[in-house]
């Protein structure tokens, strides 16, 4: 069997289609909020955390579609809740790795079982898994683009206390930093990423948005806001290049997304393997 990636001599006008233009409006709201917040998780040292509280949404997902309530409501309330739980729980980095690994499992578990439940959770347990970036609704942009206003507001206010007790927990501690009260509202803030990017690339693939574009960013820059700006930047090519290339070549495009976002990194680690 071969694999064959036709040239779709109409990708322009795909492009102007009104679910593209929604996915690439989607696009822009996603890069900025996971942009944001990559950066942070990298230099807190919470990948793991990031990428388990899209599973721990999943519960929330199929639940939601159990009880016919919308897939994003049950996965950022369960996303939030593990959040909260995993923050409270965990204050350093060995302590959040058992609590996450112990929510995870659980809400795993939980998630398959709604799953079993209802053939109509079984059905949209694909796109919960892998994303669907191109059936991204009005209602759901401005959702996004409310949680972005909301984000920037926060981030802005804590800015400094949130960095410190990133970079340097310690002397953060000794200082005065309220690190316990920083991780409750960074994983709360984290559990609002996920539920946002979720719909874009699925919470198997959520690492291309979130962590692999900061992690590119951390490689190529040196000033935590420079970082984040090019996090956003990086994260924003990866979504809108994805989108492209899936109207030119048909092909999903959350793998293209994620293609982009593993190669920037790839490329990022050999130029700069000496820094």
């Amino acid at each position: 069997m071969t694999i064959q990636f036709a040239f779709d001599p109409e990708w322009m006008s795909v492009l102007t289609a009104p679910f593209m233009v929604n996915a690439i409006e989607a696009g822009l709201l996603i890069a900025v909020a996971a942009g944001i917040m990559g950066y942070f998780t990298i230099t807190r040292h919470s990948t793991f955390a990031a990428h388990a509280l899209a599973h721990i949404g999943l519960p929330g997902a199929t639940g939601a579609v159990l009880l016919g309530l919308p897939v994003s409501l049950g996965l950022g309330a369960f996303a939030l809740g593990g959040a909260l739980v995993i923050g409270a729980l965990g204050k350093k980095v060995s302590e959040r790795e058992i609590a996450t690994g112990t929510v995870l499992a659980f809400a795993t578990g939980l998630g398959l079982f709604f799953a079993r439940l209802s053939s109509s959770a079984s059905q949209q347990m694909q796109s919960i898994l892998f994303g669907s970036i191109l059936t991204i609704t009005d209602n759901q942009i401005v959702g996004f683009a409310i949680f972005d206003a909301l984000l920037l507001v926060v981030v802005s206010l804590v800015y400094r206390p949130l960095l410190f007790s990133s970079l340097d927990e310690q002397v953060a501690r000794a200082k005065g930093v309220p690190i316990g009260a920083m991780n409750v509202l960074f994983m709360a803030i984290m559990a609002g990423v996920i539920t946002v990017a979720v719909p874009a690339v699925g919470t198997l693939l959520i690492f291309a948005l979130v962590v692999t574009p900061a992690a590119t960013a951390s490689i190529v820059t040196r000033s935590p806001f420079a970082a984040i700006i090019v996090s956003c930047v990086l994260c924003l090519a990866s979504i809108w290049g994805g989108l492209v290339l899936s109207a030119m070549f048909p092909t999903p495009p959350s793998f293209v997304i994620v293609t982009l976002s593993t190669a920037m990194w790839a490329i990022a680690k050999i130029v700069f393997r000496n820094r």
